[in-house]
């Protein structure tokens, strides 16, 4: 009988549902939603399975130990107090991640290097050596969370965030992290019954995620590895059978439409889209929204338009009044829903949202607003039958609260413009750090990982058959 132990799924803001929905449809018991959080427990295959399957985690943590601490000292002795002999050696190396929310504890690197110099004092004392610290490539990484005096040190089962799933082989400026980008197509309800359309698609996201979706695809497909592969008591056979089990995917008999007015993004989209051997579901062309017209066949459009804030866009206001005007008049009879950053935008956009939705976009606390597209009046839309909101959406808007009082939501473009030269300070900041930024190494060139002779058993992908599974480093193309 296999042994249920406690797990953390960690996420965005504000995806915490759209994450305890994705948890109880994968069979994990005792489910419970925190703060960018959802604790449950489940065995060693559900820990496998919440890395491999779930759109909208960013980490899944194995707790080791629950304390408390009032000092540095106090966390110190409680770390030492574990047998890391359970979990390292001198051959293994390490790295903790810290997260730090308590009066007590003022810098959260001071707590990561109180908790290495426990394990390392350790291995000292009983073996006379010590095992090594890797930032860049460990082979166990550690997380303590101390919320007050409240510790929770976890194994952190994930490794690399869980959003970068692999098949991103090229960005765009401002890209849509693609965790959030899962989390909001998961939130319209959608699942692959009709077309899919982002007339604005930068790099593509939300496109593969929603093929994704629509095939009931799991994400890590595409990645090389996960952290949980050099834990001691890897199951090599149990997670290939995972990997291999294709039994709950499904046809998709509809198709995914992305547009973008920028050549570029076009281009970094298509190659996105064919790294992850979707080609056949997607169809991305180089249109400007302008010239939107009323699809074919019924279909659901789900958008990021730009915010003015890491993407300028010499007419914002103008843009999305012209949203709004596409809406109205070629979008009739569908639904689309929009991220955005300022109030003032959605208020160009001159229609009804039948709800809102708190979210946040990196450090941008945004909204997600639904329109329902119908012709002529709302009155007589409503007499004919139609509804604006369901019964969900009424009790969710109805909630207390919703909104913090203070919130950050941005109203008017004209207060960031209140002091003279902020736009400029603004801009050396951001030229600066685009300047220090080192570029991401791409995938491609990257030391493979260790070969074993279980992934020979592991399926290949053929990119004609989208939905059927391939390592990256398999991949001769």
């Amino acid at each position: 009988m296999t042994q249920d132990y406690e797990l953390i799924a960690k996420t965005f803001m504000g995806l915490e549902p759209v994450l305890a929905k994705e948890l109880t449809q994968l069979g994990a018991k005792n489910i419970e939603i925190g703060r960018r959080m959802v604790s449950f427990t489940g065995d060693k295959e559900m820990m496998y399975r919440a890395n491999f399957q779930l759109h909208t985690a960013i980490r899944i943590l194995k707790p080791i130990k629950h304390f408390k601490a009032l000092s540095a000292d106090d966390v110190y002795e409680g770390v030492k107090g574990i047998d890391w002999t359970q979990y390292l050696d001198l051959e293994t190396t390490f790295a903790v991640d810290s997260v730090v929310f308590s009066e007590e504890f003022r810098h959260s690197k001071f707590v990561a290097y109180k908790v290495k110099d426990a394990i390392v004092d350790q291995f000292r004392e009983k073996t006379g050596k010590r095992p090594n610290i890797s930032v860049t490539n460990p082979d166990i990484r550690l997380n303590i969370h101390i919320a007050e005096d409240k510790c929770t040190l976890s194994l952190d089962s994930s490794g690399e965030s869980l959003h970068r799933r692999g098949y991103r082989q090229e960005s765009v400026e401002a890209p849509l992290n693609e965790v959030l980008a899962a989390g909001m197509i998961l939130m319209t309800g959608w699942n692959g019954e009709t077309d899919f359309i982002d007339p604005m698609c930068g790099s593509g996201t939300l496109l593969i995620e929603a093929a994704l979706i629509a095939r009931n695809m799991a994400p890590g497909l595409f990645r090389k590895e996960f952290a949980f592969e050099k834990w001691k008591d890897f199951d090599s056979e149990l997670f290939d059978a995972i990997y291999n089990d294709d039994s709950k995917e499904r046809d998709f008999q509809h198709h995914i439409y992305g547009y973008d007015i920028d050549v570029k993004a076009v281009n970094t989209a298509r190659l996105n889209v064919r790294a992850a051997g979707l080609t056949n579901d997607i169809t991305v062309e180089e249109r400007d929204f302008k010239t939107f017209t009323q699809p074919k066949e019924k279909a659901l459009m789900v958008t990021n338009p730009p915010y003015g804030e890491r993407i300028s866009t010499p007419d914002l206001l103008g843009t999305y009044k012209m949203i709004g005007e596409r809406l109205k008049h070629q979008f009739t009879g569908n639904d689309a829903w929009i991220l955005s950053y300022r109030e003032e935008c959605f208020e160009q956009i001159g229609l009804k949202p039948s709800i809102k939705i708190p979210l946040f976009n990196g450090s941008l606390e945004c909204e997600f607003r639904k329109y329902q597209m119908f012709d002529g009046k709302m009155r007589v839309f409503r007499e004919d039958g139609g509804t604006v909101k369901t019964e969900e959406e009424k009790r969710q808007m109805a909630e207390k609260r919703r909104f913090k009082q203070n919130r950050e939501f941005k109203k008017r473009l004209e207060e960031q413009e209140e002091n003279e030269g902020a736009d400029i300070r603004n801009f050396k900041f951001r030229s600066l750090e685009k300047k220090n930024k080192e570029p991401r190494k791409p995938r491609d060139t990257r030391e493979p990982r260790e070969s074993r002779d279980s992934r020979d058993s592991r399926k290949p992908r053929d990119f004609k058959k989208p939905f059927k599974k391939r390592r990256f480093d398999n991949d001769e193309d």
